[in-house]
Order: C-alpha cells, then sequence, then structure tokens
C-alpha cells in the first residue's frame, strides 16, 4: 500500500449524510408498535429494597406494563468478567442511580410521569463510597460472591479476592526491587490521585429492542455489538443467531459504549411486554450509568548516581464502582501502562480493582493510561529534580531504544521515543522559552492496545465496479468506516467513490471483537485488505480462465482488469464468465492469532506511542492556567486518513485538557452531585490552544495496512502531566489531585509563598 491512499478524495460519506441532516440515530428510528420505557433510578448510595409498589403507576392512562426484578431474577446475573450485575435491582441496590423500575408506556411523556408514581421503600445499609473506604477492615461487603468468567470477553479472567471488596489483584515482578533499592544513590516516592471521570458523549446511551418469542432484535449504539449478542444469548437462552444488533449512526462512545451498558435492561423491558421498547437516556441518565476508574497511585523510583532506573515500584488502586464491567482489565493496564518507554531493570508492579457504592467504571479512551501516565510523567520530574537533572535529559538517558523490551514478557518497543521528544520541542522553533509569565513542561507515554487479533470482513466486486465493504467494525464518529473504503479502493485499484462500507447489522456482517483500544484499522483493516486480496484474485483467475492468459501477465485497473494493452471491464469479465448480464465475486478476509505466520500472537500488537509539550501561562492572582501552545507528536506507523488521523490526535489531547483542567465527578457520601450538563465541565473549542501542532512520524513499520500502527488514544495522556510539570518548572509547585483547578493551583501558590 502506498502513500497513494492520501490522495484520494479526503471527504468521508457519513460526513455528509451528518451535516445534511440526513443521519439517523437510534432516536431518529420508530419500529413499528414501539412503546417508551422511562426508568426508575435509586437515590439511595447502598440499600436493601423492601418493597415496590408499582399499581398508581400502572393504573395510569397509557402505562402498559412495568418491570420490575420480581420479573427478570429468573434470568441471574450477567458480566464481562465477572457474573455480577442483574438486568435490574432486584433485592438491593448498590448506587444512586441504578435502575429499579422501568414503567412502559405508549409515550415518554406518559412513562416519564408516570414513573413518579413507583412506591420504593429503602433499608439504608453500612456504604463503602471510597477507595480507602472498601479496603479498610470491616468494610461493607458490596458483593458477596465473586463468579469469574474465564476468556468470555478478554483472554483470561478476573483475580477477586473473597470476602472483600477487591474484584481483581495483577502484580508482575521482575528482578529483586529490594536489592537493587538497597544499593541505589537514591530514591523517591510520590502519591497522585486521578478522578471518576465522565464519558460526556454528546449522545446518551439509547436503545431499541424487540422480543419476539425466540428471537430479539436490538438497535443500540453498540461499540462491540457482538460483545452484546453474546451476553443477551447467555441471559436469555437464545441462540447467537436468533440475536439481531443494528448499529445506524453513533454519537460518541469513548469507551462508555463498549462493552454492554443498557442492553439488557431494554430487552427485558420488550421481553415483559412483547412488544418493540425505545429507552432513550438523558445526559444524567448516561452520567449515572458509567464513567472512567477513578484512581489512587503511588509510585517509587529508585536510580544510580548517574541518574539510571535501577528499580521502580508502583502500587495502583483503581475505583471500580458498583460492578465490575471491564474494570479488571482496566488494572491490569493500569500497571503496564505506568511502566512508560524506560528501562526497569527492576520492578513491582501490583494494581487493584475495588468495588465502591459509586457508578460503575468502565472502559474510557486508554483504559488505565490517564491515571497512571498522570502519576508516572509526573513523578519522572519530581525524580529528576531531586537528583538535579534536567527532566529531558533524564528520560532521554533511561529511554528504551527502538528492538529494545521494556518487560520481558511485552513486544520490543517498535519506535524511537527520542525522536518523539526531539519533534514536539522542534515544533516550537526558535521561540523563546519560558519567560517570566511562559513555562514549558514535557511528558510521554508508550502503551499496549488490547491484544485481541479477531476479526472478519466481506467485500463483495459488483459487476459495475462498485464494492460493498461489510465488517463488525462501529463508525463512533473516528472514521474508521473511510478508512476500510480507503483500504478496500486501494487493494482492489478502485476510486475511493466505487466503495460503500456498510453499518453494522450482525445478522449480515462478519464476526469481530469489538470497537476500541485502537485496534480497528489494523485488525479490522488487515481483514479488509485480506478479504479484498480474496476478491482481486478470484476475477483474476475468472480472466485467466475465461481469456486462456497467465494469471500473472494480468492486473487490476481502474474500472476492470489489464491484459496488456486492452482493458477489461468488469461488466465484460462478468458477462462473458457468467454468460448472463450480472454478478459478483465476494472476498473473505480473517483475521486471527495465527495469521502473519502468528506474528500477532505477541501482546501489545504494536505500542502506542505519543510525546506532549505544553506551554502555560498562570494568572497568579486566580490561579487559571492558560495553554498557549501545545505540540503532540505519535508514531503511527502510516497514515492512511490524514484529515482523520489528525483528528484523532487533536481530539484525544483535547479529552486531556478536561481531565487535566476541568472535569471530576464529584461525590459526597457516594452522593454524585454534579453529575449533570450544567454542573460537570468539559472542554469548550475556547480552551483548545490557539497554537495546537500534531506529529506524525510515519515509518512503515506497523503490523496493520500499508504499514499502519493504531492511534487516537495516546494523545489524551501526556496531556496532564505536561501542564502539571510545566506549572512544577516554573513555581515549583507539584499538584497532585486531578483536576488542576484555578483553585487548587491559587492555594497552592499561596503556601508555596
Amino acid at each position: 500500500m502506498s502513500k497513494t491512499i492520501d490522495n484520494m478524495s479526503s471527504v468521508r460519506p457519513d460526513l455528509i449524510e451528518k451535516v445534511t441532516g440526513r443521519a439517523e440515530y437510534i432516536t431518529d428510528l420508530t419500529v413499528p408498535g414501539m412503546l417508551h420505557g422511562f426508568v426508575v433510578r435509586s437515590p439511595a448510595v447502598h440499600a436493601r429494597i423492601v418493597s415496590i409498589d408499582t399499581s398508581a403507576a400502572l393504573a395510569s392512562d397509557g402505562v402498559v406494563d412495568v418491570l420490575t426484578g420480581a420479573d427478570v431474577a429468573q434470568f441471574g446475573l450477567w458480566g464481562l468478567v465477572l457474573k455480577d450485575r442483574p438486568i435490574i435491582a432486584i433485592d438491593r441496590v448498590r448506587h444512586v442511580g441504578e435502575p429499579i423500575a422501568v414503567v412502559i408506556a405508549d409515550t415518554v411523556e406518559i412513562a416519564e410521569n408516570a414513573a413518579e408514581l413507583v412506591d420504593v421503600e429503602y433499608e439504608e445499609l453500612p456504604r463503602a463510597t471510597t477507595i480507602r473506604e472498601a479496603m479498610a477492615d470491616g468494610a461493607p461487603l458490596i458483593h458477596a460472591h465473586h463468579e469469574n468468567l474465564q476468556d468470555f470477553y478478554f483472554k483470561g479472567g478476573a483475580r477477586p479476592t473473597q470476602g472483600s471488596n477487591v474484584f481483581h489483584t495483577y502484580r508482575n515482578e521482575v528482578g529483586d526491587v529490594d536489592a537493587a533499592e538497597a544499593t541505589a544513590a537514591y530514591i523517591h516516592e510520590d502519591h497522585f490521585t486521578f478522578p471518576g471521570i465522565s464519558h460526556f458523549a454528546l449522545e446518551p446511551h439509547t436503545v431499541i429492542a424487540d422480543f419476539k418469542g425466540d428471537s430479539l432484535t436490538i438497535w443500540a449504539g453498540a461499540q462491540t455489538p457482538t460483545a452484546v449478542q453474546k451476553v443477551l444469548s447467555r441471559l436469555f437462552g437464545l441462540q447467537l443467531a436468533r440475536i439481531r444488533v443494528i448499529v445506524p449512526f453513533v454519537g460518541g462512545g469513548f469507551g462508555g459504549k463498549a462493552s454492554v451498558k443498557i442492553e439488557p435492561l431494554v430487552a427485558a423491558a420488550s421481553w415483559k411486554v412483547q412488544r418493540p421498547v425505545r429507552i432513550a437516556q438523558s445526559q444524567v441518565e448516561s452520567m449515572l450509568t458509567c464513567r472512567r476508574l477513578g484512581a489512587d497511585i503511588t509510585i517509587r523510583t529508585a536510580v544510580d548516581a548517574k541518574g539510571r532506573i535501577v528499580a521502580k515500584s508502583a502500587k495502583l488502586l483503581l475505583d471500580g464502582g458498583a460492578y465490575s464491567d471491564t474494570g479488571s482489565a482496566v488494572a491490569t493496564k493500569s500497571a503496564n501502562r505506568i511502566m512508560g518507554p524506560y528501562v526497569m531493570p527492576n520492578l513491582r508492579l501490583e494494581a487493584q480493582a475495588v468495588y465502591t457504592n459509586t457508578i460503575p467504571g468502565a472502559a474510557f479512551r486508554s483504559i488505565g493510561g490517564p491515571q497512571a501516565v498522570w502519576a508516572k510523567e509526573s513523578h519522572m520530574d519530581n525524580v529528576a529534580a531531586a537528583i538535579g537533572m534536567d527532566p529531558s535529559e533524564f528520560r532521554l538517558i533511561n529511554l528504551a531504544s527502538r528492538g529494545q523490551r521494556t518487560r520481558p514478557d511485552l513486544r520490543a518497543l517498535d519506535m524511537d521515543m527520542s525522536e518523539l521528544m526531539g519533534r514536539v520541542s522542534q515544533s516550537f522553533g526558535t521561540e523563546a522559552n519560558a519567560s517570566n509569565r511562559k513555562s514549558r513542561g514535557l511528558a510521554v507515554a508508550a502503551t499496549d492496545p488490547a491484544n485481541t487479533p479477531i476479526s472478519n470482513a466481506i467485500v463483495r466486486l459488483k459487476i459495475d465496479g462498485s464494492i460493498l465493504v461489510s465488517t463488525s467494525a462501529i463508525e463512533v464518529g473516528q472514521g474508521s468506516h473511510a478508512t476500510m473504503g480507503r483500504i478496500a479502493a486501494q487493494t482492489l485499484k478502485q476510486p475511493a467513490s466505487a466503495v460503500t462500507v456498510l453499518r453494522t447489522d450482525t445478522a449480515v456482517a462478519p464476526y469481530d471483537w469489538g470497537t476500541g483500544a485502537s485496534r480497528s484499522t489494523i485488525v479490522v483493516g488487515l481483514s479488509v485488505e485480506k478479504a479484498a486480496l480474496d476478491a482481486a484474485d478470484q476475477i483474476l483467475e475468472m480472466v485467466a480462465d475465461v481469456w486462456e492468459l497467465p494469471k500473472e501477465s494480468l492486473s487490476l485497473v481502474e474500472g476492470g482488469v489489464s491484459i496488456g494493452a486492452e482493458v477489461l471491464t468488469f461488466h465484460e469479465i462478468f458477462h462473458r464468465t457468467l454468460g448472463v448480464d450480472s454478478g459478483e465475486v465476494i472476498g473473505r478476509g480473517a483475521i486471527t492469532p495465527r495469521s502473519k505466520k502468528g506474528a500477532l500472537v505477541e501482546s501489545p500488537l504494536f505500542w502506542e506511542t505519543s510525546a506532549g509539550l505544553a506551554e502555560i501561562i498562570v494568572d497568579e492572582d486566580t490561579g487559571e492556567i492558560h495553554i498557549p501552545h501545545y505540540a503532540s507528536a505519535a508514531d503511527v506507523g502510516r497514515v492512511i486518513n490524514r484529515v482523520a488521523a489528525e483528528g484523532q490526535d487533536e481530539g484525544a489531547a483535547v479529552m486531556g485538557f478536561g481531565h487535566a483542567l476541568y472535569e471530576q465527578l464529584e461525590f459526597e457520601d457516594g452522593q454524585p452531585v454534579n453529575a449533570n450538563p450544567i454542573d460537570y465541565f468539559i472542554p469548550r473549542i475556547s480552551d483548545v490552544p490557539p497554537a495546537f501542532d500534531t506529529i506524525l512520524i510515519e515509518n512503515g513499520d506497523g503490523p496493520g495496512p500499508g504499514g499502519a500502527k493504531g492511534m487516537g488514544e495516546g494523545a489524551i495522556l501526556p496531556v496532564a502531566p505536561a501542564i502539571a510539570n510545566a506549572l512544577f518548572s516554573a513555581y515549583g509547585i507539584r499538584i497532585t489531585d486531578l483536576p488542576m483547578t484555578p483553585e487548587k493551583v491559587w492555594r497552592a501558590l499561596q503556601k508555596r509563598n
């Protein structure tokens, strides 16, 4: 694959539909006979449900039925890694906002009004609303039992500690940390925290379910439709082939629509009334559904007299909320991602995911990464300052080189981090460094995306030269469908305008693990490339057979096949071969861990890398931080769609500004106090730095089509520590708890004085 891909039309088909208003999201869809559900949610943090009286709601005109836990207790629990979640609360609630009833009515207005008539009596239970409370001796158990689901969603399973709120523990140790520390020239330890963060996708969770006998159809903005299909199959005892998941346009996901969220609840509502039911959550309800896991991190580094790291240890505690979801994977990844791209001959890592009586934690852009890199890169500057070394120099002498392993069980690094550091520094050109008002901070990251090389694709080449691509990769606004179209077009040597990428419908789309972990361009892209090559081989075989020509003398060209001086159109090829004026070839592509001679087995598939350099100005009277210039660099292997790639990098960085400066889900004794669009602050377009440099390094050495690597998550990682390091450089104050609000910065400045 060559860079000519970049010269194709950069206009994404989905953008045309969106800007013209033709794009249809779940809330735009209507299914014949559809009813509307409204969820009654718990106001209690942790309580036993004494009774639920739905009689007044049922008596309301237009109300068809009310779903409660008693209706679905027979189906048991569900989960992705641990089976710990009821479809709807049965005998107790574990967090504010947990669904306890669904009123099903002719209109959403009737359902919402009738929901106020549902009378629930609670008996308050002891609660554990923070990590420390949940891990304290005698803490109330949020779940009494842990049923592991081995290899269900991720390879492996959780490692819960029975009789505790710890639902997963991950440990990894290399060398002898204690011995290395005993001979170290200097040891430094820091403690950092990271708050829970709302996904705040533009489109809240919305699902339509249509349960008919032994079949179920779901319309959902799901990032992982095959996971939805699998969970619903196990819950309701249906064959996978009888469950259809259709994914229309999705208004953002960021992990908040990954795995499974409200689909079982809506399916149960439809099951009860045997009619289609739609539940469209508000932004507030989605904020009560899931969030990024908060973290409490202790990190310790030992160095020798020359400043080289001889040992590193880290203990990470992740707040998983009331249900496990994918929290075990987040914990494991946080431990891997706190290492960074550094040589560490002795290493001790421990990460634990803990239940609390708060909103359930879930996957969120670079799972565990922002938490870990925030602590690790802030800590790196602290260590450098403590030993009197420039922080960039300290990083450079400790960086692992290309081809070197940071840990024996992980793939060798496939990039040069010093190049990324140099590129972000060069982007500032000859600008004078920090003045009295300006200061700069640097941070870097190297993370291990999910190792799930399982995907299938179908490419259909029609008689008129048009091409259909079918995958289960989800377009959530990141441009993946346009990328798949480009890969198919380039492989078949046809114009991008000839390709249509179909929206996902599990009734016809082949299996894919899911959209997330920066895997689509690599894994799904490889399956599309393979399917396109299969289709190409079939069409060339037709020509070789019917025209009696050597296959190696043939080549695909725009509109057909070249046989030397002559070009046979696809129309001519199909007509003469099949004897009728119609036909198509169907190419199939499958990627498994055994593909590419087993090269995809080793973890990670590739290293997702990022370097960030932030320039800040602090208003010392208010503590407000302004960022006039930010540079982001990533090694992406090969760019397939430059506009989309740059947009992904910039979007991730802006999301990083959110948790760095503004965002935090706040709780008071388990009660969320700002889980609404008014009180929860996210970055505005005016908060984006006026000068923003996006640097994409291409070496063509990735495992994906044309040497591509995945991207879209890395740029979120360096932002917060880069800003904090700039603050530390200029003022000597170290913020250890995000976000860096004006009040927090101002108080630190006053304390310094």
